[in-house]
C-alpha cells in the first residue's frame, strides 16, 4: 500500500520524505487556507514547492464547479509539473466530464468525495487515476469507511478497473491498518497517524532494555 500524506505543510512534507516511505501528497482548498495560502499565484508557487519536495503524485485541486472552470484550472495546474501533478475533482456530474476529458488526454486524475460504490464506479468509468473515499466522514454519520473500500476493491478487481482506491479523511493509525487489510492501494493521511503505526508499548519497553543493557556493558 502506498503512503501519501494529506497536508500542504512544507515542514510535515519534509519530515514525511525524510522516514523514506512517502508515496506521494494530497491537498485541498481546507489545508491550503490552513498554510494561510491565498489567491492563484500563491497557490500555485506552493503546489511548485510541494513537487519540489516529493517524487510521486501530487495532487492538486480545482476550485471551480462548473465545467469550463474545472477544465481552465486543471489544464493550468496540470502546466505546473506534468510529470507530477494529478488533478483532484469532486465526484459531481460536472467532475465526472472532467476526469473524462483529462483522462483522454492522458492526464492523472484524483476523483475526490466519494462516499458510495456508484460514485465510485463512475469515476472509474471515467477513467480516473484514483477515486478518493471519504471514510473518516462516513463513521461520522454512523456508516462504515472501511466497509466501503472493501467494496470499491472488490467491484475494481472484478471488473478489471484500473482506478487505484485511495482511502481518504483518515483520522487515526487504526484506520490505516483496516485500509490494508480491505486492499487500499492508497492510503493519504496525516503525518501522525503514519508516525503512530511505530509506536507500541512493548517496542519502548524492549528498547529500554537493551539500552540498559548496553549502558551495562561499556
Amino acid at each position: 500500500m502506498k503512503f501519501f500524506v494529506d497536508t500542504a505543510n512544507l515542514e510535515q512534507i519534509e519530515k514525511a520524505q525524510s522516514l523514506g516511505i512517502l508515496d506521494g501528497v494530497t491537498t485541498n482548498p481546507s489545508l491550503m487556507a490552513k498554510e494561510g495560502v491565498k489567491g492563484k499565484e500563491q497557490i500555485f508557487n506552493h503546489y511548485l514547492a510541494i513537487c519540489k519536495l516529493v517524487d510521486g503524485p501530487v495532487s492538486a485541486e480545482v476550485f471551480s464547479n462548473d465545467y469550463d472552470g474545472m477544465i481552465e484550472e486543471g489544464e493550468t495546474l496540470h502546466a505546473l509539473c506534468p510529470e507530477k501533478i494529478t488533478i483532484k475533482l469532486p465526484c459531481t456530474e460536472n467532475g465526472i466530464k472532467a476526469v473524462k476529458y483529462f483522462a483522454s488526454k492522458g492526464y492523472a486524475t484524483n476523483c475526490t468525495l466519494v462516499f458510495t460504490l456508484g460514485q465510485a464506479l463512475l469515476a472509474a468509468k471515467a477513467g480516473a487515476t484514483f477515486v478518493s473515499p471519504f471514510i473518516g466522514r462516513i463513521d461520522d454519520i454512523g456508516g462504515d469507511g472501511i466497509d466501503l473500500i472493501r467494496s470499491i476493491v472488490n467491484m475494481y478487481r472484478t471488473y478489471g478497473f484500473k482506478t487505484q482506491v485511495l482511502a481518504a479523511s483518515i483520522r487515526h493509525t487504526n484506520h490505516i491498518v483496516r485500509c490494508l487489510e480491505v486492499g487500499a492501494d492508497v492510503a493519504t493521511c496525516p503525518l501522525n497517524a503514519i508516525v503512530g503505526l511505530l509506536k507500541h508499548p512493548l517496542t519502548e519497553s524492549g528498547l529500554a532494555t537493551f539500552n540498559k543493557a548496553a549502558e551495562q556493558m561499556k
